[in-house]
């Protein structure tokens, strides 16, 4: 009697080990698909962050359909990143209750590609101020300003120029117009 039951206890210990052993490969197995994921997603995200592109921007403006004025930016930028473009003159406003207050005054333009569904996205925000009146008084405390603001998102367009957006102005019949063109670096 004692030896089956010592028989029993060793195949019992043997069907337990034997077990053990076979979930140790199959997690070792899983481990070993998970870090191949885990390096191929890695070296997907390495390879999208090293694209570089460049941008450049054209804001015009435009009257009856005639382009009247048009201004250049361009700026590159790496997959997953946001670059701005600010150019323009800071102008202290006062309150009232006396303190001062400063107004970005000018034109700035953001951007930002990203990915999106394994696809590159471009995201674009563009602000545009500047005095109401053509002959502004820097002493003036409370200067009018216009502004305009032009933002959109769209796949990355390679190569073709695109419009980002467009906006009539109210005071005019002026049109502003935000375009596009995106290349690749190499």
């Amino acid at each position: 009697m004692k030896m089956q039951a010592l028989w029993r206890v060793i195949l019992i210990v043997a069907l337990v080990m034997g077990n053990v052993a076979v979930a140790q490969n199959q997690n070792s197995s899983k481990t070993s698909v998970d870090n191949a994921t885990d390096e191929k997603s890695a070296a997907q995200k390495e390879r999208s962050v090293m694209e570089a592109y460049h941008l450049d921007f054209s804001l015009s403006e435009m009257e009856d359909g005639k382009k009247i004025n048009s201004r250049q930016y361009s700026t590159d930028l790496a997959t997953n990143e946001g670059n701005e473009i600010k150019i323009g003159t800071r102008v202290p406003v006062q309150s009232k209750d006396g303190e001062f207050q400063y107004l970005d005054i000018g034109t700035n333009i953001f951007a930002r590609l990203g990915e999106t569904r394994g696809q590159t996205e471009l995201v674009v925000r563009a602000e545009v101020s500047n005095f109401a009146s053509a002959e502004h008084d820097p002493r003036d405390l409370h200067p009018v300003i216009r502004q305009m603001k032009i933002g959109g998102s769209t796949l990355l367009p390679l190569g073709k120029t695109i419009v980002i957006g467009s906006a009539d102005d109210p005071n005019s019949k002026r049109q502003f117009q935000l375009e596009v063109t995106v290349t690749k670096l190499k």
